[in-house]
């Protein structure tokens, strides 16, 4: 008997003033049976940092030919590519050659630190794609905001999100190891 995926509501507040952006919106996340709560918070990070009406998340881990999150604009075209994890540097290309704009998300700071080393120097070469690393410690804690009904507040400030809900409070500052051009 194949696993469900479990169901996350998120009410989100974004109010980004590095972009100007501000947002109120009500998102709903569907975790894989192989998913992580970790994971799955990223995703919703990575969702809150680039914040916008048209921002979706596709099939994801059910989907091998589909990013985690995309901008699609009116021609069908992809403006916004959003990764997670540590992809194979074919991956990172396809991306890069299908979307104005890709960014990737890596965390798991072992084999994060080891796939930055190995892929560093190819990756340079993609002018589209900007990465951002997230620690473990980091990532731990913004884990304690997952529940399966969510109400969260972001502040988006000089590149730091400040994330809260009625119980939490966190400042997260990602790593930057490539900004694209």
């Amino acid at each position: 008997m194949a696993l469900k995926a479990t169901i996350y509501k998120a009410m989100v507040n974004v109010a980004d003033m590095d972009r100007n952006q501000y947002l109120d919106t009500t998102l709903t996340l569907a975790r894989h049976p192989s998913e992580t709560e970790e994971r799955l918070m990223l995703r919703l990070l990575a969702w809150i940092k680039f914040a916008d009406e048209r921002l979706q998340f596709t099939r994801g881990l059910s989907a091998e030919d589909e990013p985690e999150a995309w901008l699609r604009n009116d021609h069908l075209g992809i403006d916004l590519w959003i990764e997670l994890g540590l992809p194979d540097e074919k991956r990172v290309k396809k991306a890069c050659t299908q979307s104005k704009e890709v960014a990737l998300f890596a965390y798991n700071s072992r084999a994060a630190q080891i796939w930055w080393q190995q892929n560093q120097t190819k990756l340079a070469s993609y002018s589209n794609l900007s990465i951002w690393y997230l620690d473990d410690e980091q990532l731990a804690k913004l884990t304690a905001f997952a529940t399966r009904t969510m109400s969260l507040q972001a502040t988006i400030q000089e590149g730091a999100i400040w994330l809260s809900d009625p119980e939490n409070n966190l400042e997260i500052h990602f790593t930057t190891w490539q900004q694209h051009a």
